[in-house]
């Protein structure tokens, strides 16, 4: 790793003279710093990670402008990427939705206001039922529905025959359907 600001603008010289093995050491030596330059202001990593690649193309292109006596190279190269990042900030056109109508046409895929309200009752219900469930049931039913395990996989995890688990989880829903209804 580059410690002194003569290394990398040494590697910025060599870049300008389209050096790429120098370019590929200034990127490991600088890309995680001008990385967060550029997350601080954009705030998403997909556009952060294309920005950056932009950023040190701009850096392969302009390496011969750099100007030791003006700033230093981190400085520079901090400067292009905050310029691109706030670029990239200005490209996007902010919309109204008077500018879709159609998209007031879209029907919410957010469950009626009375089904979301009976499904919350159902789901105390349920979570009530599985309260009465000894500890251990409980959660090998949780694994088994919610995570997937298989009988094997809950067999393994707590120890007990294949057999055992498929009779527990065979009664714990039993249980769980008596209680349930009314």
């Amino acid at each position: 790793m580059l410690q002194s600001v003569a290394d990398i603008q040494a590697l910025l010289v060599r870049v300008a003279a389209k050096d790429s093995a120098a370019f590929a050491t200034l990127y490991d030596a600088t890309s995680a710093k001008l990385y967060g330059v550029i997350l601080r202001i954009l705030r998403r990593r997909e556009v952060a990670d294309e920005v950056l690649q932009e950023v040190y193309v701009k850096i392969w292109e302009r390496a011969a402008d750099f100007d030791g006596g003006r700033a230093s190279p981190i400085t520079w190269m901090a400067t292009i990427a905050r310029n691109r990042a706030f670029d990239e900030i200005r490209k996007k056109v902010p919309s109204s939705i008077e500018d879709s109508p159609e998209a007031l046409d879209v029907a919410s895929s957010d469950p009626h206001p009375l089904q979301a309200l009976e499904l919350n009752d159902e789901l105390r219900r349920l979570s009530a039922c599985l309260e009465r469930l000894e500890p251990q049931r409980k959660e090998i039913v949780l694994l088994a529905y919610l995570q997937g395990a298989s009988r094997e996989e809950l067999s393994q995890r707590f120890g007990h025959p294949v057999a055992t688990i498929k009779t527990w989880i065979h009664r714990s829903l039993a249980q769980l359907k008596a209680c349930l209804t009314p």
